[in-house]
């Protein structure tokens, strides 16, 4: 199996840039925001995290491709870097901590381009999660200094903890009865919303959580920490991976039956 340890000391380098950048612009009075053509927002600080991220690649990784949310697809190849600068802007322009960036190297295969590296930095609070094919996730302040993840023993829904964005839209494509359903039969539901339901499945601390409509960017690098904790990460439809255009993530014992719910339409 390839070693991605250089890969990921590098996506730890990037997020590390992001952060200064990020959190020096937190809850400045003079931030601008502007509103992109699909109606959601974008600050100068998600601009300048991901062209900070773009120019660190081109020195590092000339050769490799990269996919962000703000600036589109650059380079061609069988690597390719995917990176949301911000995600959870609408809690960074609000000065809500719940916020992040993500940084993954996707590789082609035979199923298509899969993310092999992924780490998810929180600044504002103070918490980094990271994950490498074959190695393990982890989560700490540094390489040197991290514990590693492993996501629950749960094995009832009617004993999990499941973690959401919003009800919007699950009703926008006809699955809302399911999403209640499963919201009913859980021991626990909270609407943590973007990166982190993911990474408190890694962790253990949430069993299932699901997003009905998603881009690569959101996914990439929460998929590969799901998984090297152990989890289950896929579409509603269950295939395997980021690619589908929504998610569900969970400890992989309860994942049949959170696919079942949300398919209830079906």
């Amino acid at each position: 199996m390839p070693d991605y340890h250089d890969d990921l000391r590098l996506a730890h380098v990037l997020a590390d840039a992001a952060d200064a950048a990020t959190m020096d612009r937190f809850k400045a009075l003079d931030l601008k925001v502007e509103t992109k053509p699909d109606m959601t927002p974008v600050s100068e600080a998600d601009k300048a995290a991901e062209e900070l991220i773009r120019g660190h690649l081109h020195r590092a990784r000339p050769r490799d491709a990269i996919l962000g949310e703000e600036y589109g697809i650059e380079g061609t190849g069988p690597r390719r870097w995917v990176v949301d600068p911000i995600d959870g802007t609408k809690n960074y322009v609000r000065g809500v901590p719940v916020w992040a960036t993500l940084i993954s190297l996707m590789e082609a295969g035979e199923n298509g381009f899969q993310p092999v590296v992924g780490v998810v930095s929180a600044p504002a609070l103070g918490r980094r999660w990271w994950a490498a094919k074959g190695a393990g996730a982890y989560s700490g302040r540094s390489l040197t200094s991290a514990t590693r993840l492993q996501v629950s023993k749960v094995e009832r829904i009617a004993d999990a903890s499941f973690a959401y964005a919003s009800m919007t839209g699950w009703e926008e494509q006809g699955r809302l009865d399911g999403f209640m359903d499963l919201t009913r039969a859980c021991w626990r539901t909270r609407g943590y919303g973007d990166f982190w339901p993911y990474m408190m499945v890694a962790e253990g601390s949430v069993d299932i959580c699901a997003e009905p409509e998603l881009s690569l960017w959101d996914m990439a690098a929460n998929a590969i920490i799901v998984q090297e904790a152990g989890g289950r990460f896929t579409s509603l439809d269950g295939v395997s991976g980021p690619g589908g255009g929504n998610a569900a993530a969970s400890n992989g014992l309860l994942h049949h039956e959170l696919l079942g719910y949300l398919n209830q339409r079906y």
